[in-house]
């Protein structure tokens, strides 16, 4: 299939066609043909796959083809955090830019007034974060009565910041009739009530549900946590690319492994929520035009960063659910392109390491890094009970393959099995 397969109008083909897109991804495949018909949407997909296109352009086609006469807020596309509402803004103005509709961005962290003008003098389409728009709301420069669509973008991501009240508040301002879209990596169970209230009998669209792309190689590197910052540096020795990723559990863990780059020799910058809107913004358009190799940022500041070149992911800190690990490792082996993801994992993360796995269905692939001196710590690493009932009180408990650093003994044996295989690869 192509582009010029769907009724889209010339205006938008054209857009399509500089813009040097050609074959549609599978989710664009399957949503566009739905939502063109005005039916409620609830698409899954991957990170990377194209879903913006999959509901910017559908929006942009019931404009094109049902113009009014005034500028009135006719689309809102709420989002979880500043940097995909930057991201689904720059893809909507691609696609429009042969029209002349508008659309603008609404968030936190910047000087209100800009937005109250902008939202002012006429908009067709918002991009919204909820807290900022319902501050908008409540001071009254925003009228939302005239609301023909409603997209959630990354509704999974919303849920585990939180956002559900602030976003049926927003719903509440809103014409009943009205198309909606609802788009996500993931599905959680959590969402289905919301679904149900929020949705007209929805068709369903799901692309790759709860699993890593076929792009991305992943794996977990077990570590004794004092030598996480020393294997992070090794690893990064080995990567030859200038675009890697690390992915911290808090700001100060992101600001203090920035540091260590740093001082190490690495260009790397840092994104997350303490940094300004001035600093987020700066960081990672360095990042993007490479100016700077390596981004050190937290879940939530990384939510909008779509950058194709990105070649790894390093997760420093292992992420706390399944769906939180697919949308890390997803920021790499976008747009067709391959990408490697590596988890550093400590003795505390064994049963978040086994979470994953059953959320995935799957073992995740271990991986030691040749001539990297685990031994240096094993001796003060604590000793967890493995599989033949040795080490602490607890009874029998199975030691996950990929965490054999837990105990000394199982250390030594997989460094040695590592060695074994590397002698009978030279063989």
């Amino acid at each position: 299939m192509s582009f010029e397969q769907f009724p889209l109008h010339e205006d938008l083909q054209r857009a399509i066609a500089a813009a040097g897109f050609h074959t549609p991804t599978p989710i664009q495949s399957a949503a566009i043909p739905v939502a063109l018909t005005g039916r409620d949407l609830l698409g899954t997909a991957q990170t990377g796959t194209g879903k913006t296109a999959a509901f910017a352009l559908p929006l942009l086609q019931h404009m094109l083809m049902n113009p009014r006469s005034t500028r009135q807020t006719r689309a809102l596309v709420l989002t979880p955090t500043r940097e995909l509402a930057d991201q689904v803004q720059a893809s909507i103005r691609q696609l429009a830019v042969e029209t002349p509709l508008r659309s603008s961005t609404v968030y936190g962290g910047v000087d209100m007034a800009p937005q109250q003008r902008a939202l002012r003098d006429g908009t067709e389409i918002i991009v919204a974060c909820p807290g900022r728009l319902l501050d908008h709301a409540m001071r009254g420069s925003v009228d939302l009565r005239g609301i023909e669509f409603l997209v959630l973008d990354e509704a999974d991501r919303m849920l585990d910041m939180g956002f559900l009240p602030d976003i049926r508040r927003i719903i509440g301002m809103l014409p009943r009739e009205r198309q909606t879209m609802l788009f996500g990596a993931t599905f959680p169970a959590e969402l289905n009530r919301f679904v149900a209230q929020t949705l007209r009998d929805p068709e369903r669209v799901a692309m790759g549900l709860c699993a890593p792309a076929e792009t991305i190689a992943h794996a977990v590197y077990p570590v004794p946590t004092a030598l996480k910052t020393m294997l992070l540096t090794a690893l990064l020795r080995e990567i030859t690319s200038d675009s890697v990723l690390i992915f911290t559990r808090t700001k100060h863990r992101a600001d203090r492994v920035a540091a260590h780059l740093t001082r190490a020799g690495y260009r790397a910058g840092v994104l997350h929520a303490n940094r300004t809107q001035a600093q987020r913004h700066r960081a990672l358009a360095d990042f993007r035009k490479g100016a700077i190799p390596y981004l050190v940022a937290t879940d939530i500041a990384a939510r909008g960063i779509d950058v194709s070149t990105i070649s790894h992911v390093i997760n420093f800190d292992i992420p706390d659910t399944a769906d939180a690990y697919i949308h890390r490792i997803g920021r790499t082996g976008r747009a067709c392109r391959s990408g490697e993801a590596f988890t550093l994992v400590t003795r505390d993360d064994y049963e978040t390491v086994q979470l994953i796995e059953r959320a995935l269905g799957e073992r995740l692939p271990t991986q030691l890094l040749e001539g990297f001196d685990y031994q240096q710590a094993v001796a003060s690493v604590d000793v967890m009970p493995d599989s033949r009932g040795g080490g602490s009180a607890g009874g029998n408990r199975r030691v996950h393959p990929g965490l054999a650093y837990l105990s000394s003994s199982a250390f030594q044996e997989t460094l040695a099995a590592l060695a074994s295989a590397r002698l009978a690869k030279q063989a």
